[in-house]
């Protein structure tokens, strides 16, 4: 099955002890499920702070994939109840972290579907922040967006 062009909708936010930030994003992207798996991909814009990187997503019964490519690199394992260790690595430099995933939900077919991710970033054993993430994936077609 080939790649279809969705709208896909964003949101987030960080536990309130940790300044309580949250924020939403619309984006074009592409969209592809087969055999109960689903890849979304997009590139990330200034809103987001990541220009020239492209950010797709894995999603299977194992869990959640997170790639991050270009400006900024990254590769993260959501599995529910389960610490998995990923290299950030940006113009900066690099470092390793831990993602400690506490909650995974997902629901995916042809035509799109969506996620939410609740989990805890740590870099040397010390808690960065506690995220929750809401990404919704609507294919779009000619002449405007169904679903």
């Amino acid at each position: 099955m080939e790649e279809k062009d969705v709208i896909i909708s964003i949101s987030g936010s960080d536990a309130a002890e940790f300044g309580g930030d949250s924020f939403e994003l619309v984006t074009d992207g592409k969209y592809h499920f087969a055999d109960g798996s689903g890849h979304l991909s997009y590139m990330e814009s200034e809103l987001t702070g990541l220009t020239g990187t492209r950010t797709s997503f894995t999603v299977d019964k194992a869990g959640i994939v997170m790639l991050r490519e270009g400006n900024l690199n990254s590769r993260m394992v959501f599995e529910e109840g389960k610490k998995h260790f990923f290299l950030y690595d940006t113009p900066y430099g690099a470092a390793t972290m831990g993602v400690n995933t506490r909650r995974v939900q997902t629901q995916f077919g042809e035509h799109g579907g969506g996620m939410e991710i609740d989990y805890v970033i740590d870099f040397e054993h010390a808690v960065v922040g506690r995220h929750n993430l809401k990404i919704d994936i609507r294919e779009q077609r000619q002449g405007g967006v169904t679903h």
